[in-house]
């Protein structure tokens, strides 16, 4: 042991000396000479001074000479201070805790909104290093403060065989993805991992070139219900809808949906039965929209459903206006490596006013709903609602059927 240490020793000085290129020899040399590991030489290197000459106790090395020292560390002035940071933080808690490549591309517009509506209120100097942070400093600065939960989610798909052959298959690659209105949908069930008896299901309608996003809770699987949704969903999407795609599910392909878009001049297809990725769009939306928002408990109440609507009523302005994501523009495969390459992050809302195929007035109307919405204010009351959803889950159902009841006689 000690006349490897002596060779390391030894060999420290010419390191110190030598180019970049030499250096990598010298540890290629080292390393097949002594059997240590390549980080666990280099890591000797350093330590060393002059012909300093190591020891070993137990698992340690330790130096032999009193004249060793080690290298000492550079105390740099931190650039963000924690004026800055607790700013940080509240940005990225009202932004529902997004990434940095996610957030970053938003603080040009954000920060001086949230300044407006008087949720942020910060000196000219932090202001500006908030401008200029970069996306890993964003992530660096948060990394304490991360902290996910993520569930296992379920798929009660029953498969609708009546009208398959009658709608054609979509895969992934089929549509043109640049033209906001074609777009894909999906249920998500509220059944807390019983799926006996009624309970409560989630309507997801996303659009693929925008990411516009809407949803709708209805009271169970029934054709009705969910046909019920999707036409209030139509009334509230920003551009025509051109096309729906969803996945082989009985709830979707039925005639009542079938009607409405040859009626309205709308494509319906569908996805490969066990192709998940053929909707990966709406797919992705289950878990970022409604799993975190809505959870994984059961809902069946009709108390329930109206919480989970006044909540997804605010939630697709929080979601649309203010949720910056990033769409994939590129994939290379090089072996065993693949490089994706993604555009920069934009919130649905910019990416409809980028958009050529809409048109200016409807425009107009959504950058006067944006100039009234406070994405603070729109994150407490969902906020709020989530704790009422959780509260009257967790009610014992019969007790939330007679309140319900009798809430009802009230009313009448």
């Amino acid at each position: 042991m000690g006349s490897r240490l002596e060779l390391v020793a030894e060999t420290a000085e010419e390191y110190r000396k030598a180019s970049k290129k030499d250096k990598g020899k010298m540890l290629d040399n080292l390393t097949k000479l002594t059997g240590y590991n390549r980080d666990y030489v280099c890591h000797l290197l350093n330590l060393c001074r002059g012909k300093t000459m190591f020891t070993r106790q137990g698992d340690r090395v330790i130096r032999a000479r009193a004249d060793f020292k080690l290298r000492r560390r550079r105390n740099r002035k931190k650039t963000y201070g924690p004026e800055v940071l607790q700013a940080l933080k509240t940005i990225w808690a009202i932004m529902d805790m997004p990434c940095g490549k996610r957030l970053v591309p938003c603080m040009e517009w954000l920060v001086p909104r949230l300044e407006q509506v008087g949720e942020l209120s910060v000196t000219p100097e932090v202001r500006q290093k908030l401008l200029s942070m970069s996306a890993s400093t964003v992530d660096r600065l948060l990394s304490q403060e991360r902290r996910k939960l993520a569930g296992k989610g379920r798929s009660l798909t029953k498969p609708g065989t009546l009208l398959k052959h009658q709608i054609p298959i979509r895969t992934f690659a089929q549509w043109d993805d640049a033209r906001p209105g074609f777009t894909e949908m999906d249920l998500v069930d509220h059944g807390g991992g019983n799926t006996k008896g009624q309970y409560v299901f989630s309507l997801t309608v996303t659009d693929i070139a925008t990411g516009w996003t809407e949803m709708r809770a209805v009271k169970n699987k029934a054709q009705k219900w969910v046909f019920e949704a999707l036409k209030l969903i139509v009334t509230r999407l920003p551009f025509p809808l051109l096309g729906i795609d969803s996945d082989n599910d009985s709830a979707f392909i039925n005639n009542h949906l079938r009607r409405f878009c040859e009626a309205n001049k709308v494509t319906f297809t569908r996805i490969r039965p066990g192709r998940k990725n053929d909707n990966c769009y709406v797919e992705q939306k289950n878990w970022s929209v409604i799993r975190r928002n809505a959870g994984y408990a059961r809902y069946e109440s009709d108390k329930e459903l109206e919480l989970l609507n006044r909540m997804y009523d605010l939630l697709r302005l929080y979601q649309n206006f203010f949720q910056p994501s990033m769409k994939l523009e590129s994939k290379e495969r090089d072996g065993a490596k693949v490089t994706r390459r993604y555009d920069q992050a934009m919130t649905p809302y910019h990416r409809v006013l980028a958009s050529d195929y809409v048109e200016e007035s409807v425009k107009a109307g959504l950058t006067q709903v944006f100039n009234t919405l406070n994405p603070a204010e729109l994150k407490r009351q969902i906020t709020r609602l989530q704790e009422l959803l959780q509260e009257e889950s967790a009610r014992p159902k019969s007790l939330a059927g007679d309140v319900a009841v009798a809430q009802s006689a009230s009313f009448t």
